[in-house]
């Protein structure tokens, strides 16, 4: 590692809290996001969706709509299928468990023989100006007959459910099973112990800041996309899919993006039948979504039902893990659909603790809602929910100090490195001393005198703990491009992308690290698939290992090819050319030039800078394993059921901090999303699929004052399956949040007699479970 000597250097290397490079552009409203975004003789879209969540559609009558003023053109699921476009895409990683391939149902772009959720698009207008667009999709006219539909994924799961697809038999796309089922049935028969929970992980609506916008149009003969993405590479890789064409064909380009958590990953409807429309009339096509819209349409977060249960010996020791029930995947195959509840379930649940055994069966089904799809974790959160909410129930039942359970199974440092039995080799972590560390910041000794003194007031006051573990995507190429601009600047090219984490500080100052650069030099280029070679997008916390791992891996390359440049300039031998601190040296001597004064001198007698210049793909091996401890205190109104969090504290190992101010921001709004889910974001459909919790006006969000302030430390241990030693932390929030608010709000109901109490936690469902757990 290169470190500057230069302390206006050290200012900005790898370990510093440095502010956000975009934030002064953002605070003064110079972001350009997809909506701000206008071209010259643009037309406006909008999209006719189904009104019905099942139903088969007999005919749409245009004729009214196509008359009135503004409209130019509206197409259907024919026109595209017509035209070559779709399906959309499709594919499952998992297999069932006798071995046999999962379902893969065919979608078109747009519905053209049935509808399966509301919202389900048929049709897109493209008029004159938005009004006008939107205007002619109310004058559409669907003939739709209308089918019976479920919402529940046990229903239909179950025989005799409306079927979604003809070739789904019982909506069933993938009977998941992974682990040995007669050892861990061994296990759970021989064991002193079992505890059993039936755990519901509650349905999100994603709900960004910014809801989804794009610009399509023809250009120079090919298709070209403004959008917001979670990475431009993977999405035009998969928008040219549906479209019929080569990569080489589209052109996606990414500005600002105002959140994601997930959604933005997926390819939608929308995009393929906006290029389509662009084409045919030679005009950009622009299409923005209303919040209304972004409920009914953008892909949903988690809904999983699951039975966990835990065998343990007489001592407490665990034995084996069991967890069985049903992941429900929504109308169509989204991003991620059946990961979260299958693989990435298996990876994450057993967190910190020694677990010889773990079986995991997950039956993913389609109903008539909302596709589901990846959210802030997918799976990783949902795994440690389900460990961390069983140790603590385990504990009430065996009477075992829930601390002292935890301490008998944990993970300790001289069983690292860890063959867990999920496959996964944890490399680093002391998780004893994160947990000691957090109860000591807690003031977890004390906790008897709070809940004594909330008691006194009216309030039932519980604490509870969340011990995670998470495993961050595996492994995938990631670019690593360095360019020396001829302004002086440096840009960095890579292939994840930005929608509120902070990469352009972060990345820089693994350049600064490596090459000695200014930081204020440096720029960030993700979003135009037209300058990458690679690229992973932003999903499950590994960014600062895979486009970290990239830059580290060019700047190394950058080096390599300066050296006999600086030779030739400094009339000095390669070999003898050392580079430390940004400076290319003669050993032993103080005569170099620095690598800015290179650059510079290379392009003013060639008119060029591209002899520096890096385009590097690289692969980080592994995943990593960011863990900690997290503890909530909530207090409890029996007379409302209002719950609110009172006091947090959580210390994190995320490895090597390249910027400890961007990582406790991550950790917060983590945090913030994981008390959400928990108390009161509630996703609700009536029988015949309507969504209920269509709004703002119904869906409960987090607010500042839902959250208390956050105690929050680090107790790193550098990972060993990346150069940095980094270990992401962007979904560990989430990961701590839901066991150590779900825990402590349990242990708040327990003097109440109530063990248990699923997600989320409204104050109408505390309210009636305190109504039938009985007087205190």
């Amino acid at each position: 590692m290169n470190l500057p000597l230069d302390p206006a250097q050290l200012k900005f290397g790898i370990g510093q809290s440095v502010s956000r490079k975009e934030d002064p552009v953002l605070l003064r409203g110079e972001g350009r996001y997809s909506d701000d975004l206008s071209l010259p003789g643009q037309l406006h879209a909008a999209m006719v969706r189904s009104p019905y969540a099942h139903g088969v559609l007999r005919g749409i009558d245009l004729a009214e709509a196509r008359s009135l003023p503004g409209v130019v053109a509206i197409y259907t699921g024919q026109d595209l299928e017509a035209a070559g476009i779709g399906p959309m895409p499709a594919s499952v990683g998992q297999k069932n468990r006798d071995g046999s391939a999962a379902h893969l149902p065919t979608q078109p772009v747009l519905a053209t023989s049935r509808v399966r959720f509301v919202g389900d698009p048929v049709a897109i207008v493209v008029a004159e100006t938005a009004k006008q667009a939107r205007d002619a999709v109310e004058a559409v006219i669907l003939d739709v007959e209308a089918l019976p539909a479920v919402t529940d994924m046990r229903e239909a799961a179950s025989p005799g459910a409306p079927q979604l697809y003809d070739d789904v038999p019982g909506n069933q796309v993938v009977d998941f099973h992974y682990g040995d089922a007669a050892a861990v049935a061994a296990a759970f028969a021989g064991a002193a112990h079992v505890t059993k929970l039936s755990i519901r992980n509650s349905r999100i609506v994603v709900s960004p800041m910014e809801p989804r916008s794009a610009i399509a149009s023809w250009e120079e003969d090919r298709y070209v996309l403004r959008m917001g993405s979670q990475g431009v590479f993977g999405m035009r890789a998969g928008i040219a899919k549906v479209m019929g064409v080569k990569p080489e064909a589209l052109r996606v380009l990414t500005g600002n993006v105002g959140g994601s958590f997930g959604m933005k990953a997926s390819v939608y409807p929308e995009y393929p039948a906006l290029l389509h429309a662009a084409r045919q009339l030679g005009r950009p096509v622009k299409w923005t979504d209303s919040r209304s819209e972004s409920f009914l349409a953008d892909s949903h977060g988690r809904d999983h039902d699951m039975e966990a249960e835990l065998a343990l010996d007489a001592e407490g020791k665990f034995l084996a893990l069991r967890v069985t029930g049903f992941g429900n995947l929504g109308a169509y195959l989204s991003n991620a659909t059946t990961i979260p509840s299958t693989a990435n379930t298996v990876k994450n649940v057993i967190g910190v603790y020694r677990t010889p055994l773990v079986e995991v069966s997950t039956r993913c089904v389609f109903t008539n809602t909302t596709p589901v799809g990846a959210y802030r974790g997918a799976g990783r959160p949902e795994g440690n929910y389900y460990m961390e909410r069983l140790v603590d129930q385990a504990a009430r039942e065996m009477g075992i100090d829930r601390v002292e359970l935890r301490r008998r199974n944990q993970i300790t440092p001289d069983h690292i490195p860890y063959d867990a039995p999920s496959g996964m080799r944890y490399d680093s972590g002391n998780f004893p001393l994160l947990l000691d560390r957090a109860l000591e910041a807690a003031e977890w000794d004390s906790f008897a005198q709070r809940r004594a003194e909330a008691r006194a007031r009216g309030k039932l006051r519980g604490i509870g703990i969340g011990q995670y573990l998470e495993v961050t995507a595996p492994a995938s190429k990631e670019m690593g491009g360095i360019r020396f601009d001829a302004d002086g600047g440096v840009t960095i090219l890579t292939g994840t992308l930005d929608y509120g984490q902070g990469h352009a500080s972060a990345f820089a100052q693994v350049l600064v690290d490596r090459l000695g650069v200014p930081f204020d030099r440096i720029r960030l280029e993700q979003g135009d698939s037209d300058l990458l070679i690679a690229g992973g997008g932003t999903g499950g916390s590994r960014s600062i290992m895979a486009s970290g791992t990239a830059i580290a891996s060019a700047s190394a390359l950058v080096i390599e090819k300066g050296k006999p440049l600086a030779a030739n300039l400094l009339e000095a031998a390669v070999e003898d050319i050392e580079f430390v601190a940004g400076r290319f040296t003669i050993a032993g001597t103080d005569r170099g030039i620095g690598i800015m004064d290179l650059a510079a001198q290379l392009r003013s007698e060639t008119g060029a800078s591209s002899a520096l210049d890096v385009s590097h793909t690289d692969q980080y091996e592994e995943s990593a394993f960011p863990n900690g401890c997290h503890v909530a205190e909530v207090e409890v109104d029996p007379e409302t059921g209002e719950t609110q969090v009172v006091r947090y504290t959580t210390v994190n190992d995320f490895g090597v901090l390249v910027n400890p101010m961007l990582v406790a921001g991550q950790a917060h709004g983590g945090i913030v999303q994981g008390i959400g889910q928990a108390l009161m974001e509630a996703t609700a459909y009536d029988d015949s699929g309507q969504l209920l919790s269509g709004s703002y006006m119904d869906y409960g969000l987090p607010r500042a004052e839902h959250a208390p302030f956050f105690g929050f430390a680090s107790q790193p241990s550098p990972a060993r399956t990346n150069v940095l030693g980094a270990k992401g932390c962007g979904e560990a929030g989430c990961a701590g949040a839901l066991p150590s608010v779900m825990n402590a709000l349990a242990d708040a109901l327990a003097e109440r007699g109530i063990s248990h109490i699923d997600m989320p936690a409204t104050p109408q469902k505390v309210w009636a479970a305190l109504q039938a757990g009985g007087p205190g």
